[in-house]
C-alpha cells in the first residue's frame, strides 16, 4: 500500500472471522478501529498487532444490538481524527430456537445487529468515501442466503438481505471508486459455533465442508479489492452455492420443513 496508510473498521473483532480479519489487515498496513463487546480481548488483540506490525489500533467496546452503537461507533472514530476506507460489517449471531418460541427482544437484537446496524455504518462511511473517492466495504453474509428458506430460520432471511444489499450498494457506489462485497462463507472454524451453542451438531459435519477462518479472509479481500460484489469462499461451497438456486418453490418448502432444526 502506498501512500498515506488506509484505515479499517471491523466490527465483532474480538474473535473468529473478525479477528483474522484484523490481522490480515494489520499485515497489509492498514490502521485499525476494533469494535466488539469484549474489551479486554479487543485490548490484547490491538497490543499484538501494535507491536507486530506497527500499526495504530484503536479499541472501542460496543454491543450491536444497542440502536445508538452505530453512531457511538463514528463519534469515537471523529474523535480520533480517522477517516474510515474499510468498513468490515462482521458481527453477527444466530437464534437457538424457533420464530414463534423466541422472545420478541431477541429477535429484535438479531434483526439490529445483523441488518439495521450493518446498513446504518455503511450508510456512514459513504460519504468520506465518496469525497475520497476509494472506499471498500465487506458485508458478511452467509453460504444460507443462496440456500431454500429453512421454517424458523430468520438468520438466512437476515443473510439473503445482506447478500441483496450489498450487490445493490455495489451497483450504486462502483462509479465513486467504492466497492462493496457479500463475503459468503460457508462453515468456518471459528467460535460461532460454541457461542451459539452448536459446536455438537457442527462437529458430525464432514471435514470436506469446514474452511479455516484465514482461507476465508484472504478471499474476502481479494474478491472486493477486485470489485467482486459477492465472493463465496471455496471450492466446495461455490458447488454448493451454484446448485441452490434456482430451486423449485414445491422443492424449497419440502427442504425448509424437511429440515427444519426447530420442529418436533
Amino acid at each position: 500500500m502506498s501512500g498515506h496508510r488506509r484505515t479499517a473498521l471491523i466490527t465483532g473483532a474480538s474473535a473468529g472471522i473478525g479477528a483474522t480479519f484484523a490481522r490480515f489487515l494489520a499485515a497489509q498496513g492498514y490502521d485499525l478501529v476494533l469494535v466488539a463487546r469484549r474489551v479486554e480481548r479487543l485490548n490484547e488483540l490491538a497490543k499484538e498487532l501494535n507491536q507486530q506490525f506497527g500499526i495504530k489500533s484503536y479499541v472501542f467496546a460496543a454491543d450491536l444490538t444497542d440502536k445508538q452503537a452505530p453512531t457511538a461507533i463514528m463519534a469515537f472514530v471523529k474523535e480520533q481524527g480517522v477517516v474510515i476506507d474499510m468498513l468490515i460489517n462482521n458481527a453477527g449471531l444466530s437464534g437457538k430456537t424457533a420464530f414463534a418460541d423466541t422472545p420478541w427482544q431477541d429477535l429484535a437484537n438479531e434483526i439490529q445487529l445483523m441488518i439495521t446496524a450493518v446498513t446504518e455504518l455503511a450508510y456512514r462511511v459513504i460519504p468520506d468515501m465518496k469525497q475520497q473517492g476509494w472506499g471498500r466495504i465487506i458485508n458478511l453474509s452467509s453460504l444460507a442466503a443462496f440456500s431454500p428458506p429453512g421454517a424458523s430460520l430468520l438468520y438466512t432471511g437476515i443473510k439473503s438481505y445482506v447478500l441483496n444489499i450489498s450487490e445493490s450498494l455495489d451497483m450504486e457506489l462502483k462509479s465513486y471508486g467504492i466497492h462493496v462485497t457479500a463475503l459468503c462463507p460457508g462453515f468456518t472454524h471459528s467460535e460461532f459455533h460454541d457461542v451459539m451453542g452448536t459446536r455438537d451438531a457442527a462437529n458430525h459435519l464432514p471435514a470436506i465442508l469446514w474452511q479455516q477462518p484465514e482461507a476465508v479472509v484472504k478471499e474476502g479481500y481479494e474478491a472486493v479489492m477486485k470489485g467482486k460484489p459477492v465472493c463465496v469462499p471455496g471450492v466446495v461451497n461455490k458447488v454448493i452455492a451454484s446448485s441452490m438456486r434456482p430451486i423449485p418453490e414445491s422443492a424449497r418448502y419440502f427442504l425448509g420443513k424437511t429440515f427444519n432444526p426447530f420442529k418436533n
